[in-house]
C-alpha cells in the first residue's frame, strides 16, 4: 500500500481486484487534435461525394439538424484531396498523410465515431470526461486513480501541448474534477524549462530542502489525523513529488540526447508546431515509466480556408505520429504502449462558405458530431482494420457505432480496469468515467 493510500487508510486498486491481470497496456500516449479534424479529407474517402459535389444539401443533412455555424440550406462539399489503399490492408488513407499511410497494417481506424455535443468546449469535455460540462475528472486522472504510476520519480499523468492556443476546455482537459487534486495531470512547459523552479535557489542545498520537506510533512501528518482532510496527503505527495522531479525530469525531457537518427525520423528540426518534439518526448516518458501522456494539439478548427490550411496541419502532425509508433515497435514498446489519437468531433460534408463572423472566406466544414474518424494503435489494439462504416456522404453512421464512452470503456479495458467499477463517491452518489454508459468494443481487440 502506498503511502496516501497508507494515510487516507483506503485499499488500492490492485488490491481491492478493480485492475485485471490480463490487462494488455501498460502505458498511454493520448494525442487530441483539438478543433475536429476533418474525417472526409483524412480518414474516411467518400467517392459518392465528391461525385454530388456542389449539389444542394438534401434534407435529412440539414433539416432539423443543430449545426453550429451553417443556418441557410448549403451545398455538399466533396473532398480535394485523393485517396488511396496502402499496406496489406488495404486501408484507404488521404494522400495528405504519406507517413502515416506506412503504418496502417499496425493500427485501427475507427470510422463511425459519434458524441452528444456540437460546440468545442463540450465536446472536448465529453471527449475526455465523459460529460459535456466542466467539474468531471479527465481520463488520464482516471488512470492515475486507478493504477497510478510505473515511476514513482515521474508523475503518473503529463500533459503536453503544440499549436498556438490551449485547449478550449483549458485545463479541465487535464483536470482531476472532485477526484484528489494530486492525481490532476502536470504540464510540461514547450519552451524553456519543462517546469518552472526545478532548481533550488542559491543557497539551498538538496539535503537541506530534504530536511524541510519531512519537517512540513511531520506537521501535515499531524493535522491529517485531526482534520481527515484529504487534500492535506495531496500536498504531502506533491511535496515529495516535486523533490524528486527536480533530478527526474530534466533528464527526461532532454530530447537532444537521442540520436540524430531518431530526432530526424520524428522531424523536430522541421516541425515548427512543437508536435514532433512532443510525440518524441512522450516515447521517453512512457520509457521512463510515465503512465499517461497527452499531447493536445491545436489548429483544427476549419470552418473555412480548409483545402490551404489542413495540408499544413496534416503536414505538422503526419510524419512524428507515424514516426512514434515506428519507434515504440522497434523498441518492443508498442506491445504495452496503448497510442489513441482523437478529436472531438469531425466536420460535416455540406460546405461553410463563410468564417466565424459572417464574412465570406474559403469554404470550410462545420462542426459534425454525428461521424468522425480516430485510430488506435498498439497495446491490445487489432491492427490493420477499419472498424464502422458512415453512410456515402459521410453524414452518419451506418455501422458498428463507437460513442465516446465506448471508447473510453475500451481504453480502460485495455489498461486492465472496469469502466463499471472504477468509482468515485462524491457528494452521496459514486461518479465514473463513463457515467452510466460504455460498451467494450471488442471488434477492436485483438
Amino acid at each position: 500500500m502506498g503511502l496516501f493510500s497508507a494515510i487516507a487508510g483506503r485499499a488500492s486498486a490492485q488490491e481491492t481486484g478493480l485492475i485485471s491481470p490480463a490487462a494488455r497496456a501498460k502505458n498511454i500516449i493520448y494525442i487530441n487534435l483539438i478543433g475536429g479534424a476533418s474525417q472526409i479529407d483524412l480518414f474516411d474517402p467518400k467517392p459518392e461525394l465528391n461525385k454530388r459535389h456542389g449539389q444542394l444539401c438534401p434534407d435529412e443533412l440539414f433539416a432539423g439538424k443543430r449545426l453550429a455555424f451553417i443556418r441557410d440550406r448549403p451545398t455538399l462539399m466533396g473532398s480535394a484531396f485523393a485517396f488511396d489503399p496502402h499496406g496489406q490492408s488495404g486501408t484507404e488513407v488521404s494522400r495528405l498523410l504519406p507517413h502515416f499511410a506506412g503504418i496502417v497494417d499496425d493500427v485501427a481506424i475507427v470510422r463511425s465515431m459519434h458524441t452528444d455535443e456540437f460546440n468545442h468546449t463540450p465536446a472536448q469535455l465529453q471527449l475526455v470526461t465523459g460529460i459535456g460540462r466542466f467539474g468531471r475528472p479527465s481520463i488520464g486522472a482516471w488512470v492515475d486513480y486507478g493504477i497510478g504510476t510505473e515511476n514513482p520519480d515521474l508523475p503518473a499523468f503529463l500533459a503536453l501541448f503544440s499549436g498556438k492556443d490551449q485547449p478550449a476546455a483549458g485545463s479541465a482537459a487535464w483536470g482531476a474534477g472532485m477526484l484528489p487534486s494530486r492525481h490532476q495531470g502536470i504540464e510540461l512547459r514547450s519552451e524553456g524549462a519543462p517546469i518552472l523552479y526545478l532548481k533550488n535557489p542559491p543557497g539551498v542545498s538538496r539535503e537541506q530542502q530534504r530536511k524541510d520537506i519531512a519537517a512540513i510533512n511531520r506537521l501535515n501528518q499531524m493535522e491529517f489525523a485531526r482534520t481527515h482532510d484529504e487534500e492535506i496527503p495531496t500536498r504531502m505527495a506533491q511535496y515529495e513529488l516535486a523533490w524528486r522531479m527536480q533530478g527526474t525530469v530534466p533528464e527526461a525531457a532532454a530530447i537532444e540526447q537521442e540520436p540524430q537518427s531518431v530526432r530526424n525520423s520524428y522531424g523536430t528540426s522541421k516541425n515548427d508546431s512543437g508536435f514532433a518534439r512532443q510525440c518524441l518526448l512522450a516515447r521517453r516518458l512512457v520509457e521512463r515509466g510515465v503512465r499517461f501522456v497527452q499531447i493536445f494539439d491545436t489548429g483544427w478548427d476549419h470552418h473555412s480556408a480548409l483545402n490551404g490550411y489542413l495540408p499544413l496541419k496534416a503536414q505538422q502532425i503526419d510524419q512524428a505520429m507515424s514516426a512514434l509508433v515506428v519507434d515504440l515497435k522497434e523498441r518492443g514498446m508498442l506491445d504495452e504502449t496503448l497510442v489513441v489519437c482523437a478529436t472531438e468531433f469531425g466536420r460535416t460534408p455540406i460546405v461553410q462558405g463563410v468564417d466565424q463572423s459572417g464574412k465570406p472566406a474559403d469554404p470550410g466544414r462545420d462542426h459534425q458530431r454525428d461521424a468522425f474518424s480516430v485510430w488506435l494503435a498498439g497495446g491490445g489494439i487489432r491492427p490493420g482494420i477499419t472498424y464502422g462504416k458512415t453512410d456515402e456522404l459521410g453524414h452518419s453512421v451506418v455501422e458498428n457505432p463507437v460513442h465516446v464512452h465506448d471508447l473510453n470503456a475500451t481504453i480502460l479495458h485495455l489498461l486492465g480496469m472496469n469502466h463499471e467499477r472504477l468509482t468515485y463517491r462524491s457528494q452521496g452518489r459514486d461518479y465514473r468515467l463513463t457515467d452510466v454508459h460504455g460498451q467494450v468494443v471488442d471488434g477492436l481487440l485483438a
